[in-house]
């Protein structure tokens, strides 16, 4: 019920998510958390969150250009703080900038390090395993004291 008042009032399918690399270092690093939302508009120097179609992690850099097409649109070109070029060679063939549909919403906020676990747990899936099976141990062998 939080992610779902969270995601009506910050108007994002995905408010909350977890640095997974280290490409926009020094302002951010692996296992920070960030709050998203796409309440105002994005500008030039802006840190979003955008998916590319086919891939299944979201990606965090920052804006570069904003700028509008013939159509009215507007367009954005991003880069990692710690990367030496933009984007460009991420996005799909032919595509030079992201549109509005693929930005998953604009960083409002960062927690450091809150997210280590999931980086943690991503990379070494047996722990992952260990996990659980200590709480699934834990429910098994947890007795009623009524009984």
């Amino acid at each position: 019920m939080i992610w779902n008042v969270l995601k009506l009032s910050l108007w994002t399918e995905s408010p909350v998510v977890v640095v997974l690399s280290g490409s926009m270092e020094p302002s951010m690093y692996r296992g920070d958390i960030l709050f998203l939302h796409k309440i105002t508009p994005i500008q030039n120097g802006d840190i979003i969150v955008y998916s590319l179609e086919g891939e299944n992690i979201p990606i965090v850099h920052r804006v570069t250009v904003v700028q509008k097409n013939n159509q009215g649109e507007t367009r954005y070109l991003t880069k990692g703080d710690n990367n030496p070029v933009d984007d460009r060679g991420l996005y799909p063939r032919g595509v030079f900038y992201l549109n509005e549909k693929q930005i998953i919403g604009k960083v409002a906020g960062i927690i450091p390090y809150a997210g280590y676990l999931t980086i943690v747990l991503n990379d070494y899936p047996m722990i992952k395993f260990l996990v659980l099976g200590g709480m699934m141990l834990s429910v098994i062998m947890s007795k009623d004291p009524n009984n």
